[in-house]
């Protein structure tokens, strides 16, 4: 029996808010890559991309190592002064962490062991790490000149929110507690500082104040998971609550020293509307979803449901891009989506991956996942290239040869000055397994379908699942059980947004047809009817050993339309096939990309999907559509090929 999806809209707004049996997310070290599309990216990161990271953030072990030989009392050479250029080493390393998890490498654990010895002799006796205060070579008007005295640009807490993720994960992965000790003692330092007292900062007196760039909420939600010391959950919690309330710089201050550049206008349970910086909002409000889930309480999901809702109806790209606007990296007024000038850094889109994914753990909404998945797909995946050693740091929708912004608009780069795009992709990518199932004691959530094994725990019994899938680029999904005994409980298929009335929950877009997709789902070769809700297909039976699901997603090209208030989408379309959008390129192409046409979506027949078999595309999918030319006073007609954006 046929499936449909008929009300998107009301879909992609969370009802339930009170969820008693607690839902786990698969950790994704527990789940084994099959598949041809996260397999081979996973074999580059520990390749290319890890390797060449390392060697990229050498400058800032060699700073942290003068830092500690300065402590020591050799000053014969001073590290550079920086804000946070130790951050991405962090970041970098969290990743190499994540790897050696999946697979064990005495090499590069070595490697890791050198550099977490560099950083406990760069850290003071008090705990206090920050390479510029600990040398006196900060540069007053990006860090202050004594500790704390400028945290909103400085970094300090921010480079420590990323330095307890590497160190949760390094502790995870091996067990060892050097760096997990380093970071208890930053911890607890910093508890002392900002909000007990200490005489060597700030004259005794507690600074009260919220990191100006937020990151750090996050590393102590984790540091609290895997100790258990409350201290540190009650940190992450004072820190998003001081916000604006003891806000000490101009409340009438522009650009970058505006109180809504770093979400200081409102008290955060108060905010309505996603402002400022994307990355710092993005951490914030996946900080703000961490705090609430852990104190088990539901201190900011009104917050982050108002401001979940302004996102998807007025302030994200197509391509699940946050932060549109050059200058402040942030967000501008709402429908203020340009296409040529989008900005959409890399960070902002693993920001939005976070945050929704961590909605969807809160409320069990597929919707919010549908948006994660839009964002890592075709925001975060376009932040690096195939080979894993170039990187984008802005992903605009639009770009041609005049277009030399910094950053890499005018093609990948192998690295930045600002290098946090790079460093947050070498740690996204080991952990995309982890987004593929969740579950209960009787339920099993699908979530990012591809080929992969995992051993689960349900109903008091292991359960072996098997998928087989080619997606993103094919809908089909095979999913085979293995068990020791029958058992009664609930598959939940997530049926994503992608398959309705429209690309993403939300206002913004629409496709311009109304068919809508009919999904199916088989067990053991018969059809079934499942019923849907919030964006899931609950399959429920008796399952006994080598049961199989088949589900099925169409995958058919379709146009999307945008809402006439953004200005720079009218008379435009967009292509998406599945849960990727689809762009054009001269390569491609004929002709300048700026002369086709597209005027209307065009029949089925008329579109062709093929699959690529030139290196390094071989296997994904290009389409092909109707288009004209427009060559002088003459118009031709065409057909315009495109290929998914993250490539």
């Amino acid at each position: 029996m046929e499936n449909l999806i008929t009300d998107q809209i009301q879909r992609g707004v969370p009802q339930d808010k009170d969820i008693q049996v607690p839902l786990h997310p698969v950790v994704f070290s527990e789940v084994k890559l099959t598949d041809h599309f996260w397999l081979p990216r996973l074999r580059t990161q520990k390749k290319r991309t890890l390797p060449f990271a390392l060697e990229k953030t050498k400058a800032a072990v060699e700073n942290l190592r003068k830092c500690g030989a300065f402590l020591r009392g050799d000053k014969a050479e001073l590290p550079f002064p920086h804000r946070f250029v130790s951050s991405d080493l962090y970041k970098v390393m969290e990743g190499a962490a994540y790897l050696l998890m999946l697979d064990k490498d005495d090499v590069l654990e070595k490697e890791m062991d050198q550099i977490i010895s560099v950083i406990e002799q760069a850290q003071q006796e008090d705990g206090y790490l920050y390479v510029a205060h600990t040398c006196g070579v900060s540069v007053q008007e990006e860090m202050g000149m004594r500790p704390y005295d400028y945290v909103v640009h400085s970094h300090e807490l921010y480079n420590m929110g990323h330095l307890y993720e590497g160190a949760v994960a390094y502790y995870l992965a091996t067990g060892k507690r050097n760096w997990l000790d380093v970071a208890e003692k930053s911890a607890v330092h910093i508890n002392q500082v900002f909000f007990e007292g200490e005489p060597n900062y700030n004259d005794g007196n507690p600074i009260n104040q919220a990191p100006g760039h937020q990151e750090i909420e996050i590393g102590l939600c984790k540091l609290y998971s895997v100790t258990g010391n409350e201290l540190y959950l009650n940190m992450a919690r004072r820190f998003l609550d001081f916000r604006a309330v003891s806000y000490k710089m101009d409340p009438d201050g522009e650009g970058v020293m505006s109180p809504e550049y770093a979400q200081q206008h409102q008290p955060v349970s108060e905010q309505v509307e996603a402002v400022g910086h994307a990355v710092r909002a993005g951490y914030m409000y996946a900080g703000m979803a961490d705090v609430g889930a852990l104190m088990q309480e539901g201190l900011y999901d009104k917050a982050l449901d108002r401001i979940w809702r302004n996102l998807i109806d007025t302030k994200m790209h197509i391509t699940g891009g946050l932060g549109a606007i050059h200058g402040i990296e942030g967000f501008g007024d709402p429908y203020d989506l340009p296409n040529k000038e989008a900005y959409n850094e890399t960070c902002a889109a693993i920001g939005n991956v976070f945050f929704n994914y961590r909605m969807f753990l809160r409320h069990r909404d597929a919707a919010y996942f549908d948006v994660a998945e839009v964002a890592l797909f075709n925001n975060a995946l376009a932040g690096v290239n195939l080979a894993g050693d170039r990187f984008f740091y802005v992903n605009p929708l639009e770009a041609d040869g005049n277009l030399l912004f910094n950053h890499g608009n005018a093609g990948r780069a192998p690295w930045f000055d600002c290098a946090c795009c790079p460093s947050n992709i070498a740690r996204l990518m080991p952990q995309v397994s982890g987004y593929m199932y969740a579950s209960t004691e009787s339920e099993i959530y699908f979530l990012l379908y591809g080929s992969n094994e995992v051993e689960l725990e349900c109903m008091q019994q292991p359960v072996l699942i098997q998928q087989e899938s080619n997606y993103p680029f094919e809908g089909d999904i095979k999913i085979t059980l293995s068990m020791p005994s029958d058992a009664a409980f609930d598959l939940k298929l997530r049926i994503p947004t992608w398959t309705g009335s429209q690309f993403l929950p939300g206002e913004l877009y629409s496709y311009c047809d109304d068919q809508e997709s009919a999904w199916t789902i088989k067990v053991n070769g018969s059809l079934i009817s499942a019923p849907l809700e919030k964006g899931f297909a609950q399959v429920s039976g008796d399952w006994k050993d080598g049961d199989v699901i088949e589900l099925n997603l169409p995958m058919p090209a379709r146009y999307s339309t945008c809402i006439s208030e953004v200005q720079a989408n009218i008379d435009r379309l967009a292509i998406t096939r599945g849960p990727l959008v689809y762009c054009a390129e001269e390569i491609d192409n004929t002709t300048l990309i700026q002369r086709y046409v597209v005027s209307d979506p065009a029949d089925d027949v008329d579109i062709v999907t093929s699959i690529m078999d030139t290196k390094p595309l071989a296997g994904m999918t290009s389409i092909t559509i109707p288009a004209t030319i427009l060559i002088v006073d003459q118009i031709e007609a065409s057909r315009l090929s495109v290929i998914p954006y993250f490539v």
